[in-house]
């Protein structure tokens, strides 16, 4: 099965670490395979491997990485690259294309203005709303439409925690 990772542009630690951590827990949740990080935040590295620890699962997040080298090096290895911003091709017109697709999957997902090259090195622009929104919210439709739901059913190995659904109330099971 092909590989899908995120590459997380424009981290600001003082301003961002929040969302970042739930760029990754959105991706992971859903059925991402890892994140890189293009910014050196340490913190949020250790968040997104607290929660793999404890909730289960394979997630990997690599710190630190060169946004534009990781795009190359991804491109060269003979994967595709979806970019989510409001300035692309509409989500329901792209993602059958892209789910059909066999390679590995990179979808970037920016924070502050994102550099003008990224728009010219992703195989796909991709807008899930052409408004103002979160990219939180932008990765989570992506994922769920790629994956058309199915990530939802997803069972996490070694889990040490797990949510058992209930009508009422809330229960957490330790594994």
């Amino acid at each position: 099965m092909r590989k899908v990772c995120i590459l997380r542009l424009g981290h600001r630690p003082e301003r961002d670490l929040r969302v970042t951590t739930h760029v990754g827990l959105t991706a992971r949740a859903l059925g991402a395979d890892g994140m890189y990080l293009a910014a050196d935040d340490h913190g949020i590295v250790d968040s997104i491997e607290d929660v793999v620890e404890r909730w289960g699962g394979e997630f990997f997040v690599e710190n630190d990485v060169k946004w534009r080298q990781c795009i190359k090096q991804w491109k060269a290895k003979g994967g595709i690259v979806a970019h989510l911003t409001m300035y692309g091709l509409d989500v329901g017109e792209v993602t059958a294309e892209v789910r059909e697709r066999p390679e590995d999957l990179l979808i970037i997902v920016g924070a502050e203005k994102v550099p003008g090259d990224v728009y010219g090195m992703a195989d796909y622009n991709v807008s899930v709303t052409n408004q103002p929104h979160s990219e939180i919210s932008s990765l989570a439709i992506f994922l769920d439409r790629l994956f058309q739901g199915q990530e939802m059913g997803h069972k996490f190995e070694d889990a040490k925690i797990r949510v058992e659904p209930c009508k009422v109330g809330k229960r957490v099971v330790e594994l």
